[in-house]
């Protein structure tokens, strides 16, 4: 006769021990930002094309420095500095604009596409959550365009510094100016800070952006741009007023005078290191409140595509 025993079986123990292993080596996270890079060049295509042609005209004026260098020689440390360096300020203001603009386009279409192509039941049946898909898709503008912003900034900046060396090769008066206003170290922390600041201060708009392309059916780009200035103009009309409209510009380009000194161009923004304010900018209200959107945008975004089917 059977006799029943006490022994407690295994297999839920090893499963509640190994699950938690196998998801851990899958790294979902991991992945889903892999994915959007893999489903969306434009990411890195589009800010490639930029450096490269920012590159070229940096390099065509760098080509000219020996016929310039009487001129260089003679001014005064102040505006021979800026002419000096007026070029590499230029690439790396060119890359930020650009990162700021494939990121809009990607933000807007990040959610909406998977409806429309109807992938996002493919995408659901996989064994990754929304919070994962919806912050993966989030840290392409706030992580990896801002990374790869930095990157191309310095790597851009090196050739022409190199190329600038090559064609003032024979003079040493030349290049000891060169090497003394431009300096890399210095540049690639001030361009690191300054990309970590655009993505901080407009991450709240991505945050919208993500919100409506969950969010409309179609037309997600006009949903997501026309309330603003539409709001503006019916205060204006209204009350005479542009409150809101000053609101749209301080988000826009606040982060400038938040993060640096003031009274500066934006093209010189990235190359003093002194003009940079760090503590003014963390303390600064309208980052935090940014930020607090931000959470918000993006887990309403998770809670809508949750429950969104395709369009």
């Amino acid at each position: 006769m059977n006799t029943p025993s006490n022994t407690v079986p295994e297999f839920p123990a090893e499963s509640r021990i190994v699950t938690p292993a196998i998801g851990a080596s899958t790294r979902p996270m991991y992945w889903s930002i892999r994915r959007e890079i893999w489903e969306n060049r434009s990411i890195y295509i589009a800010p490639l094309i930029v450096a490269a042609l920012v590159l070229v005209g940096g390099l065509i004026s760098a080509s000219r420095l020996r016929s310039r260098m009487g001129s260089l020689l003679a001014m005064d440390p102040g505006p021979q500095q800026e002419a000096i360096t007026m070029p590499y300020s230029a690439i790396a203001a060119s890359l930020i604009v650009t990162a700021f603009i494939v990121a809009v386009f990607y933000c807007i279409d990040a959610l909406h596409s998977e409806r429309r192509d109807r992938s996002i039941l493919f995408w659901k049946s996989l064994p990754v959550s929304d919070r994962t898909t919806v912050l993966s898709k989030a840290v392409i503008p706030l992580a990896v365009l801002p990374l790869l912003t930095f990157g191309l900034i310095v790597a851009a900046q090196v050739i022409m510094l190199l190329f600038s060396t090559a064609v003032l090769i024979d003079n040493t008066a030349g290049i000891t100016m060169l090497w003394t206003h431009v300096r890399l170290l210095q540049d690639a922390l001030v361009a690191l800070y300054a990309v970590a600041v655009v993505a901080l201060w407009l991450a709240p708009i991505y945050g919208w952006l993500l919100l409506v392309s969950g969010w409309a059916r179609r037309a997600a780009f006009v949903w997501a741009v026309l309330p603003f200035p539409a709001i503006a103009a019916v205060e204006k009309i209204v009350f005479n007023t542009s409150h809101f409209a000053l609101l749209l510009k301080e988000r826009l380009v606040g982060w400038f005078s938040q993060a640096f000194t003031s009274g500066t161009p934006i093209c010189s923004a990235i190359d003093p290191f002194w003009q940079l304010t760090p503590g003014r900018f963390l303390s600064s209200t309208g980052l935090w409140i940014g930020l607090a959107f931000t959470v918000v945008s993006l887990a309403a975004a998770v809670h809508l595509r949750r429950y969104r089917e395709p369009i």
